[in-house]
């Protein structure tokens, strides 16, 4: 495995460059810093002493640090100690450096400060190498660094036990998606501070249940599929059977084929739909208009008022509301909803169009609770123990054009309300 492969290497190998970096930039950048704050105290460290010589040079005063000058006219006068603080051969050489009453010098390629002071004809120059801005600087470096070191280390620590910390949660949660289809395997994950790692693995746990809810409808819904479709297939091969055992007549096999076979067409068609709803849903380019609902709805119950004489249609429209769709959509949720009403209605069907909402009403049974959070589902057993696709085809096609349905158990009967989806 390559040593970058791991996150614990590479959090190791960032708080090195980091350290690197810092360190490098540390020593370029401290001593700049240091050195104006140096210059200004080694001015005010060659002035003090110079302010107590007095008309000749006091070797009281002569340290190994600093030299003096003392000048009358053309005369100099200098320290004992001044060859060890700057090597000259003629003093001349230097006087014509001190051009202000303090700064710095360059002689020889060194570095040399020094501060003067004039008394009427008489000039005091104290003057010093830049060994003290050296030793400064070297002082200030040695009581930094390692502060600065101790305090990267710590931080170094804590780093590096904090990325352990999020390694070994990141590992138990990829175990966990490596096993989220193990039933076997113990999913519990205790992460105690909750933050983004407890936020994911509750992700996890919840895309894991609902990946397991799914297979679990899956299965349901293949053996409900299997049940609606194999009873027709039943039907017909058993009135095949009694036609050749002579208990059946011709005609009689033969309706009962021609019906079971329209049964099964309409289940084959009803599935490719549900199947093209959601390809349709992938598909941006449906242009949605303004549709006559009125005219949608007065066509449908045309078709279904012979279905059954019995059921009467109580309608209701309000010219101000509008619907934006299309014609086929529309036709498909109204068809398949009054479908589904001609089935449990006992006497009256109901349809409402006012402020934007549709809503369609039938005195049947109400839906137990159980069935109302699962009555879209296709092919999840309803009322009756029935299966079917109609209210989920009606469901899908209402989310294409943006809109929802919902459902209502009334004091006698339920109601379906089409609304537009809230915009979020």
């Amino acid at each position: 495995m390559n040593f970058f492969n791991k996150l614990s290497h590479q959090l190791l190998i960032l708080i090195i460059v980091v350290f690197l970096a810092f360190f490098i930039t540390l020593s370029i950048v401290l001593p700049q810093v240091i050195v104006p704050s140096a210059e200004r105290n080694i001015y005010s460290y060659l002035r003090e002493p110079l302010e107590f010589v007095q008309s000749d040079i006091d070797t009281d005063l002569i340290t190994t640090e600093i030299a003096y000058l003392y000048k009358i006219g053309d005369t100099v006068a200098y320290s004992d100690n001044i060859h060890d603080i700057i090597d000259f051969k003629n003093v001349n050489d230097i006087m014509n450096a001190f051009t202000d009453n303090y700064g710095k010098f360059i002689y020889k390629n060194k570095i040399y400060y020094y501060y003067t002071l004039h008394n009427d004809d008489v000039t005091k120059i104290a003057l010093t190498n830049d060994t003290y801005i050296e030793k400064t600087k070297q002082d200030i470096l040695d009581a930094v660094f390692p502060v600065v070191i101790i305090a990267f280390l710590i931080i170094a620590l804590i780093l590096i036990l904090w990325g352990s910390l999020i390694v070994r949660k990141i590992e138990k949660l990829k175990n966990k998606i490596d096993n989220i289809d193990n039933d076997n395997y113990d999913h519990t994950l205790t992460f105690q501070l909750d933050d983004e790692m407890r936020s994911l693995e509750m992700a996890i746990e919840d895309m894991r249940i609902s990946l397991k809810d799914q297979e679990e409808y899956r299965n349901q819904m293949y053996q409900n599929i299997s049940h609606d479709f194999k009873t027709p297939l039943t039907v017909i091969k058993s009135y095949i059977e009694a036609y050749n055992d002579k208990i059946e007549d011709a005609n009689t096999v033969i309706d009962v084929i021609s019906e079971q076979t329209n049964k099964l067409e309409l289940k084959v068609h009803s599935l490719l739909y549900l199947n093209k709803l959601d390809y349709l849903k992938e598909n941006k380019n449906v242009e949605y208009e303004l549709v006559d609902i009125k005219k949608i709805i007065d066509t449908a119950i045309k078709e279904f008022k012979f279905r059954r004489t019995d059921v009467k249609f109580i309608v209701s429209y309000d010219k101000n509301s509008k619907f934006y769709g299309t014609y086929d959509y529309f036709e498909t949720v109204i068809d398949n909803l009054l479908a589904n009403f001609m089935r449990y209605a006992d006497s009256t069907i109901k349809i409402f169009v006012k402020n934007n909402r549709l809503t369609l009403y039938n005195d049947g049974p109400n839906i137990d609770d159980d069935l109302l959070e699962g009555i879209f589902t296709p092919f999840r057993k309803g009322i009756k123990g029935e299966f079917g696709l109609g209210l989920s085809i009606v469901k899908k096609t209402l989310l294409l054009m943006n809109y929802d349905i919902k459902v209502k158990n009334e004091k006698k009967g339920v109601s379906f309300i089409i609304s537009k989806k809230a915009s979020k």
